[in-house]
């Protein structure tokens, strides 16, 4: 089921994640980057003109976030 949004907004999209990697994944990109970082993804994913790939955490990063 689609949600209905204002004109103004972009409908919303309901998809389930886990909640360990969905705040993992807050941790990554930061908590308010999320929808955006996923927006990336599939703009790159559909080959959208200038679309790049999100840029992943150096491994050291990542010990570090843990």
């Amino acid at each position: 089921m689609v949600s209905r949004a204002k004109d103004t907004h972009t409908t919303n999209r309901v998809i389930r994640i886990d909640d360990a990697d969905w705040e993992e994944f807050g941790k990554q990109v930061g908590e308010r980057q999320r929808a955006e970082t996923i927006r990336q993804f599939i703009r790159w994913r559909l080959r959208r003109p200038g679309a790049k790939l999100p840029r992943r955490p150096d491994p050291q990063q990542e010990e570090d976030l843990t």
